[in-house]
């Protein structure tokens, strides 16, 4: 039985943040050994691209796709596969799906492009499970405006450059997850972020108890 890679992923304010610390918590339960970490960053080098994406100046579609998967390389490079090769489970707030929700499906980047590029930077590491946490963008914008996401309060309080995108972009990232979802179910779980947070993490961790016993990687694009 092999450690396993899983990320979570969804549009800003779906609710990642509590699932994510959910789930290692229950694998940490089941005696695994776990490891947390969130992109972009998780590294040095990773946060301070970070710190350039989500509130440095605006820049260019393909510059912003660029210093996601140079943060991603480094994170994977130097924690994520160490990591799995001692044996830890690796669970990931975000990772390549991201890069074409967001910089494919919203900027309007090439797919192949940019799936052919992280897949090399990550030397085709791919994630046992993927959880997509589903929710409207107009939900989440109303959510904004009335604070009813409590569990990512931090965070919308102060909305980073991403965040403050026009609906219409964060549209286009709503539909570009619904999109690779279908096109790689295999290995996307979505969850729809409607569900009560208790039902959401029962259906977490019913899915996690069968990957413990069969543990396996599917391809990344």
């Amino acid at each position: 039985m092999g450690p396993l890679f899983i990320t979570f992923e969804g549009i800003d304010g779906a609710g990642k943040t509590s699932q994510l610390q959910a789930a290692a918590w229950f694998l940490r339960k089941e005696k695994r050994r776990v490891r947390v970490f969130r992109e972009p960053g998780g590294t040095q080098l990773g946060e301070h691209i970070r710190e350039l994406l989500l509130h440095g100046q605006e820049m260019t579609a393909k510059a912003e796709a660029s210093l996601f998967a140079a943060a991603r390389a480094e994170l994977v490079e130097r924690a994520i596969k160490p990591a799995l090769a001692e044996g830890f489970d690796v669970i990931c707030d975000r990772y390549v799906e991201s890069s074409l929700a967001y910089q494919v499906y919203g900027r309007g980047l090439d797919f192949d492009a940019v799936a052919a590029w992280n897949a090399y930077v990550v030397d085709d590491l791919a994630p046992t499970r993927t959880y997509l946490l589903s929710i409207a963008a107009e939900d989440v914008a109303r959510g904004r405006q009335l604070s009813l996401f409590e569990d990512e309060a931090d965070e919308l309080s102060s909305p980073d450059r991403l965040e403050r995108e026009s609906l219409i972009f964060q549209r286009r990232v709503e539909l570009g997850y619904d999109a690779l979802a279908s096109r790689f179910s295999q290995r996307i779980l979505r969850v729809s972020a409607y569900l009560k947070p208790p039902q959401i993490k029962s259906i977490i961790r019913h899915d996690l108890s069968l990957l413990v016993s069969s543990t396996g990687h599917q391809a990344l694009v």
